[in-house]
């Protein structure tokens, strides 16, 4: 076993900031219940270990860790993607991101390294000089790249700092993102980082590319009912042009 049932699911309420009765109200159980769990007075079933970890947004990784602690055996599996179980969901990513040209789409794994990307997102990788495998989150945080990348640097990294605090978070408190996080922070300081009015609907980010900028807004798409572990963490980023001269320049790529 990797540690005792109980200490795992009072770690996981913690990191959750809630109390015995909110959980027992989220799993439709007792808070009594839920105490005795927690001190080892109550041995918990199957069943009952899944519920809790569903209830307090448990990565499913650590899911099994609470399943084995309860003397159980793992319940998600980690499938590469290039498996034949796995051949429908390659489809369907394949679909979702060659549909979205001509602006670029992007695959990402749990540590933002890249695992794929339309045509147009190829492109513009290659003019960052980064290929599918490479790590995103490595390739901002080095001196002066953000900056030379994005026009509106400040904004865009204090925004990917909160994602990255927010990801870290979910997921229990990961050491990668939290550093990458505190990075970015640091390097754009704290405060206001000239935003000023009204906050426009979203973040336009506003990319340097080929001598032009060229400001893009994105959508962040993963999948909403999978139970492998790997698959739960893939992200697809599509970005969209924010103005009519950046639709014309994807569009002209296309023709």
């Amino acid at each position: 076993m990797t540690g005792d049932f109980g200490g795992q699911l009072r770690n996981w309420r913690d990191k959750r900031r809630m109390s015995q009765l909110q959980l027992a109200l989220v799993a439709d159980v007792s808070a009594r219940h839920i105490a005795f769990l927690e001190t080892g007075r109550a041995k918990p079933s199957r069943h009952m270990v899944l519920r809790l970890g569903e209830a307090l947004e448990v990565p499913r990784a650590e899911r099994n860790l609470m399943l084995d602690a309860a003397g159980y055996r793992a319940a998600y599996a980690r499938r590469p993607l290039d498996s034949a179980t796995m051949a429908p969901i390659r489809r369907a990513i394949s679909h979702m991101i060659a549909g979205h040209m001509p602006y670029p789409a992007f695959v990402f794994d749990r540590c933002w390294t890249v695992m794929d990307a339309n045509a147009s997102g190829h492109a513009m990788l290659s003019g960052f000089g980064l290929a599918a495998g490479d790590s995103f989150i490595d390739f901002l945080l080095q001196p002066g790249q953000g900056a030379e990348l994005v026009e509106n640097w400040h904004e865009v990294a204090g925004h990917l700092a909160a994602r990255f605090r927010l990801e870290s978070a979910h997921l229990g408190g990961d050491a990668m993102l939290e550093r990458a996080a505190e990075a970015l922070a640091c390097e754009v300081g704290e405060g206001d980082h000239g935003v000023s009015g009204d906050l426009p609907p979203v973040l336009a980010v506003r990319f340097r590319f080929g001598g032009m900028v060229y400001p893009m807004f994105s959508t962040i798409t993963q999948f909403g009912t999978a139970d492998d572990i790997a698959l739960a963490d893939i992200k697809i980023e599509m970005f969209f042009p924010s103005d009519e001269s950046c639709e014309a320049f994807f569009l002209s790529m296309a023709g």
